[in-house]
């Protein structure tokens, strides 16, 4: 049975604990919902507490939440060089987040499942990423459809998300997911998940001033020959993007690096990644070398630049994306 669970605890009794609040009556309120303190980080598959950018969940019906987000004015990687703007990534992040919250919060998946992210899509208004002097609190307003269920619980759904600042609409998303058992996803990675393996040796990386990105360990390509093909460098030190020891590339290095690769082909530092279309064809393992394309798109939107990226590995697309670029004078 759904449970309309607000409070958290510090263990896996608070899938088991529901907890009765008010909730807000209308979409964009944010009177009710909490941005006093970062919920546990393990209902979002996070290590580092600094990484947990959500702070509290609001149950309106069995498949209606609101999420409550606060983005920092500065983070130690998504971050832009102009320090006017929030980094448009911290939506993508955000989203990830409250996916797995609502997951296991409310729908009881347990927190061993293994997640699977199949389409992502979300985007943001130049407007909601303006800095004005404090952290942004942010409301993402949930909507799940196509809810899937076997007799061990939900296996995955549809999620649509609006994002909220200050009661205005500043962007929002849609993710479809799947999750399965730590046996199965054993059986569907051949045993891979048993051990962490070295990643393919790390190439070059592309020179940081031409995607705005002061450390060299923040860039996640290398170059290669053909001009607008470049490598996959999987850092697995990096204490953002590899938060936590996996098997497979995450999702996020992935969705970095399409935007990395979209600011190259623009061939302007400071462009902004406003809407992204991420489809996840399967596991983008970590000891085989990925090849990242772009290519020419239309934008979804009008004055915008269009990029679609596309990665391969071992001769067969991975993933691909499409990104609207804003190009900041």
């Amino acid at each position: 049975m759904l449970k309309p669970a607000t409070a958290f605890m510090s263990d896996s009794r608070l899938l088991r604990t529901p907890q009765v609040a008010e909730f807000p009556a209308a979409v964009g309120e944010t009177g009710q919902v909490l941005f006093d303190q970062t919920i546990p980080r393990h209902l979002v598959h996070r290590a580092a507490v600094s990484e947990v950018f959500l702070t509290d969940l609001r149950v309106t019906d069995e498949t209606t939440f609101q999420v409550g987000a606060q983005w920092p004015r500065d983070h130690s990687f998504y971050r832009l060089r102009r320090t006017d703007r929030h980094d448009p990534m911290l939506l993508a992040e955000t989203i990830r987040q409250a996916v797995l919250l609502i997951a296991h919060q409310v729908f009881e998946v347990p927190l061993d499942w293994k997640f699977v992210s199949l389409e992502k899509t979300w985007g943001v208004t130049p407007e909601g990423l303006e800095m004005d002097g404090r952290p942004a609190n942010i409301l993402l307003s949930m909507t799940c459809h196509d809810i899937k269920r076997t007799k061990r619980g939900v296996t995955g759904m549809r999620v649509e998300i609006g994002c909220y600042r200050d009661g205005v609409r500043i962007g929002g998303g849609e993710l479809r997911w799947s999750c399965v058992s730590p046996a199965t996803y054993s059986r569907l990675r051949g045993g891979k998940d048993t051990q962490v393996p070295a990643a393919s040796a790390l190439g070059v990386p592309v020179s940081g001033y031409l995607i705005g990105r002061e450390r060299p360990r923040d860039v996640v390509l290398s170059a290669m020959p053909g001009g607008h093909t470049w490598q996959l460098r999987v850092d697995q030190t990096h204490p953002v993007l590899f938060d936590h020891p996996v098997d497979h590339v995450p999702g996020m290095v992935l969705m970095e690096a399409a935007r990395q690769v979209a600011q190259l082909t623009v061939g302007e530092p400071d462009s902004l990644p406003v809407r992204c279309c991420f489809t996840f064809d399967r596991y983008v393992e970590l000891d085989a070398p990925t090849v990242v394309t772009a290519l020419p798109a239309p934008p979804a939107i009008r004055g915008n630049r269009g990029v679609r990226v596309v990665f391969d590995q071992d001769g067969s697309t991975v993933a691909t994306s499409v990104l609207d670029m804003m190009v900041v004078c």
